[in-house]
């Protein structure tokens, strides 16, 4: 699973999802799928920037 450049600058931002999605998500945070909440939602963005 790729990392995020330990260098590179984040930005904190707030977003609404649905309690089922959140609950969905940290499954996958606590199967080991994903190191985080996080972590997961940057290569979820990543993946559908690189895609479009």
């Amino acid at each position: 699973m790729p990392k995020t450049k330990a260098k590179e600058k984040m930005v904190l931002i707030s977003v609404h999802i649905p309690k089922q999605m959140l609950e969905e998500l940290d499954e996958f945070v606590k199967q080991g799928i994903f190191p985080s909440r996080s972590e997961a939602i940057r290569i979820a963005i990543r993946d559908l920037l690189y895609r479009e």
